[in-house]
């Protein structure tokens, strides 16, 4: 394991935000849900998971990017980088699924599953995006927890040698700068580790929401001209 991927794993946590309020609890409860689901579906197929539910996870980003940005030109002010912030994670997001694509190699039926799981959950999204901000983002929130937990499972499998540790596809190795002979290990603890990150944000943009706050974005360094 290199170094970047011991001090990934070393500041995953697995943590949870019990709901607070309405709003919450039927963000949790529509996640566990989504998890019940993928359970019956997926079983303990933890790379064919990681594929559709990838799938599923790069449509906030994008979908609260472009409204937050759309909301940004309307009452012409800035977004303090939270829109290029909810675009990173929709291409973080993709990249993990590019990368389980790879892993896994997914069936054609499993192929039909994306399409039409993609379609159903963007426009579900789109609408509870539009009407409860707060609300979607708790559910992102939930999400990630579940992603950290069933990346978590997927660890113990590989470490067991129930899942063979294959190579990590060089997709990977580029995206996270991983070492030329890093494995799929190395590639489920930095997605792991990304996932937390995504957990932590979103519970702390839709917090930010509740106390009607604008939430502020990691901010970037300017390019020099």
């Amino acid at each position: 394991m290199t170094g970047k991927a011991l001090t990934r794993a070393s500041e995953t946590v697995q943590t949870h935000r019990p709901p607070e309020d309405f709003s919450d609890k039927v963000a949790f409860g529509f996640v566990k849900l989504l998890r019940f689901v993928a359970d019956r579906f997926f079983a303990k197929r933890y790379g064919h998971r990681a594929v559709v539910l990838e799938t599923v996870a790069a449509v906030p980003g994008m979908v609260a990017g472009l409204l937050q940005h759309l909301k940004a030109l309307r009452h012409i002010r800035d977004d303090a980088g939270w829109v290029r912030e909810l675009l990173d994670e929709a291409e973080n997001e993709r990249m993990h699924l590019m990368t389980f694509v790879q892993i896994a190699q997914p069936t054609l039926v499993e192929r039909m599953v994306i399409m039409i799981t993609q379609a159903v959950f963007y426009n579900f999204y789109f609408f509870l995006y539009l009407f409860a901000p707060k609300t979607a983002h708790r559910v992102v929130g939930y999400f990630e927890e579940e992603a950290v937990t069933s990346y978590t499972q997927y660890l113990e499998q590989i470490d067991r040698g129930q899942q063979e540790n294959v190579a990590a596809p060089s997709l990977a190795i580029d995206y996270w700068d991983l070492a030329p002979d890093a494995t799929l290990r190395e590639v489920v603890v930095a997605v792991r580790a990304d996932e937390a990150g995504h957990r932590d944000r979103n519970h702390g943009f839709a917090d930010s929401l509740k106390r009607g706050e604008q939430p502020v974005g990691i901010q970037h360094t300017a390019p020099a001209p």
